[in-house]
């Protein structure tokens, strides 16, 4: 007699955990991965010029720091970051108004894992944040798999109100508050210093945690530079002020920082501890040499000038591109420029007619934490020259019209 054993029993494994089920990855980089053959002008990214990279200066820090000091360069380092490196960007935020020690700063693996950082260490399941609308989506994301309930401040063209921003902290007793006060991604508006004031004051008056994230600031081609809401000496101690070199040195490094009152600050590097254990030294020590050697400012100068000129270009084009009654910025500096078509159009639908032109964008309803304005779009203008910006406002005309 034949003996059939039974098939074997597959038992599902368990789940995913809730949040990674409910947040979606990022339409940005989904845009772009349709939209990243050679032919295609790309006015979705937010990436820096390539060609304005200082390679040659770079490779130089890299090789001084292989060179001299390989057994540190290729070993394990502390979490907080390399002694040099926290020194050197302690200067620069001292020498631009916000007294800071090397004792005050977290490096991180760029400042998105900063925004992580923080939201690990702030946000239980449930809390409440507010940001800015409309808000940086990868910041939606981060505080969205925390599992915090986000919502939007009222704002304008200066950015957030401040009374309205009281009134939701009176009545939804948020944890923090989240904000790109310098060329926000996506509307590359600035907060102006007065309301940077009032915001302060009322994180003062209110009790709320304010994260200012400054990627952008150095990237300025006109007006005068706005102080950080962290050197106002009322909510110096509620101020977590993010840095980066993505968008001023190169965003290969992945490099960024915090700088955090001491307990929260402690409570980042613990989570850190828990995540990467520290970011990588051989990053750290030839960014610290590229400072030493180099003179970045004038390097993000010449950046900056290249800039202009090509916001220069897009916004000489774009009442040709785009239909009559819209409206758009005009930004000081930073990335970013943010336009609204006029009621009727939903740029999300249209994305891919446009598309066919062999041009993109992004829509701009997934930067909005609640009821999204759905005639709105980003452009970055930074990675092509003037003439592909022309041609490639020609190409949006067509394609918004077809």
């Amino acid at each position: 007699m034949t003996v059939t054993e039974p098939a074997p029993v597959h038992a599902p494994v368990p789940p995913l955990a809730a949040r990674t089920r409910s947040i979606g990855g990022s339409p940005v980089r989904d845009i772009l991965a349709v939209t990243a053959r050679p032919e295609v002008i790309n006015f979705a990214g937010g990436l820096p010029a390539p060609e304005l990279f200082d390679a040659e200066g770079i490779a130089a820090a890299y090789a001084a720091v292989l060179a001299e000091a390989p057994e540190r360069a290729l070993q394990y380092s502390t979490t907080e970051g390399e002694p040099a490196l926290r020194t050197a960007l302690a200067e620069r935020a001292s020498a631009r108004g916000l007294p800071t020690t090397a004792d005050d700063i977290l490096v991180t693996t760029g400042s998105q894992q900063a925004l992580s950082l923080l939201a690990t260490a702030l946000l239980e399941p449930g809390d409440t944040v507010l940001v800015e609308s409309p808000c940086y989506l990868a910041a939606l994301q981060a505080f969205g798999l925390a599992g915090a309930r986000v919502l939007p401040v009222p704002g304008d063209a200066d950015g957030v109100d401040p009374q309205a921003l009281e009134v939701l902290v009176v009545r939804e007793r948020p944890k923090l508050f989240y904000t790109v006060p310098t060329f926000q991604n996506p509307t590359g508006r600035t907060m102006p210093a007065g309301r940077r004031a009032a915001v302060a004051a009322v994180a003062a008056r209110r009790g709320l945690w304010i994260i200012e994230d400054d990627p952008y600031g150095e990237l300025r081609f006109e007006g005068g530079r706005v102080p950080w809401i962290a050197a106002h000496e009322e909510a110096g101690d509620r101020v977590v002020l993010l840095g980066s070199f993505s968008k001023v040195m190169a965003p290969g490094l992945r490099l960024g920082w915090l700088r955090a009152p001491g307990e929260l600050r402690r409570a980042c590097t613990v989570a850190k501890q828990a995540a990467d254990l520290h970011t990588p030294t051989v990053n750290q020590l030839a960014a610290a040499r590229y400072l030493a050697d180099r003179d970045l400012d004038a390097h993000v100068a010449r950046v900056a000038a290249v800039y202009r000129d090509r916001r220069d270009a897009m916004l000489a084009g774009l009442a040709d591109a785009l239909p009559e009654g819209s409206t758009w910025d005009r930004p000081e500096g930073g990335m970013f420029l943010w336009a609204r078509l006029p009621e009727s159009y939903d740029t999300t639908a249209l994305l891919p007619r446009v598309v066919r032109q062999e041009v993109a964008y992004v829509p701009g309803a997934p930067f909005y934490a609640g009821e999204p304005d759905r005639a709105t779009l980003r452009l970055c203008f930074v990675t092509q020259t003037p003439e592909e910006i022309g041609e490639g406002l020609r190409r949006l005309g067509e394609g918004l019209r077809a």
